[in-house]
């Protein structure tokens, strides 16, 4: 059979609370963000790979708190004192290892919330002490900042992962896909969402629901090596 042009439409995610998988993968890190009051410093880092969870954690903590979500990268041109009025959160704090307009606007911003009495989220995939930033002062009060961790996702939480990820595209998939899916893929959340991407476009060209078959082409092709090069 033809198989017809996929286009890859961006989907969109659903990120509340009611939309969250808790599993021991991720309870203490989502029972801490629950208790800002509890902070020590009134600060948190909310680290994990790539997928774990952070930015849909930080949509439910912006919910309940009414914290505003900013990019790390986009400090420099932020409003900072605006930022400060409320709890924030900073993501994906060492994407601005070489930016110091970046980082000397987080080190102000950090300072602001924190004497405003408010809470301040950062996040990034390992602690802080292993952030590269190259900003003394900043870099002192970042590695000052407890954690809560979202480990290594469990079988549980792989499978409430790529369901979701099915839903929030609106695919069609055979309910024995999930388990041998979570059986042969690679462990790691952020592999979920390009697992579930290839999936969609696979079964879209093909015009079916994704089905054990289509997932072990699929898998194959994935893990197959590229072929060599022509000379």
């Amino acid at each position: 059979m033809a198989e017809q042009l996929a286009f890859d439409l961006r989907s969109k995610p659903a990120l509340g609370r009611e939309d969250f998988y808790i599993s021991p993968a991720n309870a203490v890190a989502v029972a801490t963000l629950a208790v800002p009051q509890g902070w020590p410093n009134g600060k948190m880092a909310l680290i994990g790979p790539r997928g774990a969870g952070k930015t849909h954690l930080a949509h439910v903590f912006a919910a309940e708190t009414g914290a505003r979500i900013v990019k790390a990268a986009t400090l420099a041109t932020a409003d900072i004192e605006a930022l400060a009025s409320s709890p924030v959160v900073v993501e994906d704090v060492p994407a601005i290892a070489d930016d110091p307009d970046a980082q000397a606007a987080l080190f102000h911003l950090h300072n602001l919330t924190l004497a405003s009495g408010n809470a301040l989220l950062v996040t990034g995939a390992q602690a802080p002490s292993r952030w590269p930033l190259t900003l003394p002062d900043l870099a002192s009060r970042m590695q000052g900042t407890a954690i809560t961790q979202i480990e290594p996702p469990d079988d549980a939480l792989l499978s409430a992962v790529l369901l979701k990820l099915f839903n929030d595209r609106q695919t069609p998939v055979d309910p024995t896909v999930i388990p041998y899916l979570v059986s042969r893929m690679e462990r790691a959340l952020g592999s979920a969402a390009d697992l579930v991407a290839a999936l969609d476009k696979a079964a879209l060209a093909r015009k079916q629901p994704v089905t054990r078959p289509l997932a072990a082409r699929v898998l194959e092709d994935r893990c197959s090596p590229p072929p060599p090069a022509s000379s």
